[in-house]
């Protein structure tokens, strides 16, 4: 029975999910709303089926593990360090601003300032799932703005592991406060240097070697399975060893990873794992939020709202401005932090079960989370629209498409044929960068100082690493499983590509050009037209007589071409 509960909850969280999402999508706002709207479906506070919010809540687990994995991946350590300077005062200035506003706000309706305060902090703390999906979604979050948001959360986080540790003993029993502040601190201190003196051993060593290993079977689900043992297994090894998160551990493992060749091809095998299961980390946030709790304490949720929607991306913006950054650096990454999550809710319960916030204390708390997660993209959208119109904006990342590069091309392949189309291209001075799953070829091309990723193209995310979107063309020059797909997602990701394919067979051809490719060259057509070409030269055809014979046997096999 227990085993069909937790299939039921999978399952209609799933479900819900796929359904709100699709029609928040329809209705043009956030499929965030639509996610979270699927959690108070299923949840407690609703009328008919009721999901095992702890079942969910695993999942979800999951799904922050790989997605902090992934962020890491794509950080790039030097990049971190460069916003460290912003981003460790930021965090400090921010989190005792924000505190201290709701405290002293909550005072005025008749709370006791060590509540007020410890609801300050939970609230201080933005997710780090929402942050990384709304500046994913603007093409923010591998640049400079994401760069101090994450590594301003990272800080948040370790703040908050610390508050985590001294609340039972500042406010538990006689045998905690008999603890040591300063020896608490110090020992969690000591496990955090620890944990990233292990991975960093791990990134240089043990991590590429063991990933190398399994490379070398050519097996994709090993790969993946070694990519999920990888992130998994140091978050939680972290939590179990070190004390720490397990989404710290998972970040710092991604950051692990991405140091090495194979930082492209993992990345890709996160992405369908983290997508499904972020989304119950939604579902699961909506499951918490009672509806009575908006009549029963409005005016509480309401100061809450107030200092997370407006006070703190205020205070952020400000701090980043007065640290000397840009105004159209400092707004965007200020509405970044204009939601509450998941360390809000761990923080929140510690607090709970310690008698430091009362029922009013938590509703509000849940309350403000699903509001300001449900308005966090729209804050973010008029946020980031404003800072375009600011002269002095230093970002890249910005809903306006890239620059097209007509000599720049993406080659898929690098077989016999690839390796005469890459010559070719090199040649009229293309700028060309390849795609294998080839690890000693991509090493022998990188050697030679030539543009390789090591990587599976039909795993998502692989053509953005290439740089797809300011590509002039893409070749696939290997004949590849699910070509059709690729094309699509291409065209998708740059309408003004020019996609030259490569199949075995005529039927494959047709295929391929209905999904956007803009020529094909099956085998056996060429075949045919190489063979009727030579037998017409043989019997004294000009060449000039054979060349429009092989356009006519082209067209008459292949169709007439695209336009």
């Amino acid at each position: 029975m227990h085993d069909l509960s937790v299939l039921m909850t999978f399952s209609s969280g799933l479900a819900g999910a796929l359904i709100f999402g699709y029609l928040a999508h329809r209705l043009k706002v956030s499929p965030i709303v639509g996610y979270l709207l699927a959690g108070i479906v299923v949840g407690p506070f609703t009328p008919g089926y009721v999901a095992d919010h702890s079942v969910a809540e695993k999942f979800a687990e999951i799904g922050v593990i790989l997605l902090l994995f992934g962020i890491g991946l794509r950080f790039h350590l030097q990049e971190m360090l460069a916003v460290w300077r912003v981003a460790v005062p930021g965090a400090l200035i921010q989190s005792t601003m924000s505190t201290l506003g709701l405290a002293l706000l909550l005072r005025l309706l008749g709370w006791d300032w060590i509540p007020g305060i410890i609801l300050g902090m939970a609230i201080s703390v933005a997710s780090t799932v929402v942050m990384a999906r709304v500046l994913d979604e603007w093409h923010d979050l591998h640049a400079q703005i994401g760069y101090i948001a994450i590594g301003w959360t990272v800080v948040e986080d370790i703040l908050t592991v610390a508050m985590l540790l001294l609340l039972p003993i500042l406010f538990g029993s006689q045998e905690s406060a008999s603890q040591s502040i300063s020896s608490v601190l110090g020992l969690a201190a000591l496990k955090i240097s620890g944990l990233v003196a292990v991975v960093v051993v791990l990134g240089r060593w043990g991590i590429p070697w063991a990933l190398e290993q399994i490379a070398k079977t050519r097996s994709r689900e090993l790969f993946t399975l070694a990519v999920l043992v990888l992130a998994v297994g140091i978050a939680v090894g972290s939590a179990e060893l070190f004390g720490v998160s397990m989404e710290l551990g998972a970040f710092l493992a991604g950051l692990a990873v991405g140091r090495s060749e194979f930082a492209a091809r993992a990345a890709g095998d996160a992405v369908p794992m983290r997508d499904a299961f972020a989304v119950l980390f939604f579902v699961s946030v909506g499951m918490l939020f009672d509806p009575s709790s908006l009549i029963k304490t409005p005016q509480v949720i309401s100061l809450v709202l107030l200092v997370v929607v407006i006070g703190k991306p205020l205070a952020a913006a400000l701090t980043v401005r007065v640290l000397g950054l840009p105004l159209a650096t400092a707004v965007p990454v200020g509405a970044a932090f204009s939601q509450v999550g998941e360390f809000s809710f761990i923080l929140g319960t510690v607090a709970r079960e310690l008698g430091l916030i009362n029922d009013s204390g938590w509703n509000a708390l849940v309350a403000a989370s699903i509001i300001s997660i449900a308005f966090n993209p729209t804050i973010y959208r008029w946020a980031r629209q404003m800072s375009s119109q600011t002269p002095n904006l230093i970002v890249s990342g910005t809903r306006q498409p890239q620059e097209i590069h007509p000599n720049r091309c993406i080659l898929i392949g690098y077989g016999p044929i690839g390796k005469i189309v890459h010559r070719l291209l090199r040649s009229r001075g293309a700028d060309v960068t390849v795609i294998d799953l080839n690890l000693e070829t991509v090493r022998r091309l990188q050697a030679k100082g030539r543009k390789a990723l090591y990587a599976d193209v039909l795993r998502p995310g692989t053509l953005e690493e290439a740089g797809i979107a300011a590509a002039g063309s893409l070749i696939l020059s290997a004949d590849v499983e699910d070509a059709a797909e690729i094309i699509r997602q291409a065209r998708a990701l740059n309408p003004a590509l020019r996609i030259l394919v490569r199949c075995a067979h005529l039927r494959a051809a047709r295929v391929l050009r209905r999904a956007g490719a803009t020529f094909v060259a099956a085998g056996e057509a060429e075949v045919g037209v190489a063979l009727a070409e030579a037998v017409s030269i043989a019997s004294g055809t000009s060449h000039d007589a054979a060349a429009e014979q092989r356009t006519e046997i082209r067209r008459h096999l292949y169709g007439p071409p695209k336009d």
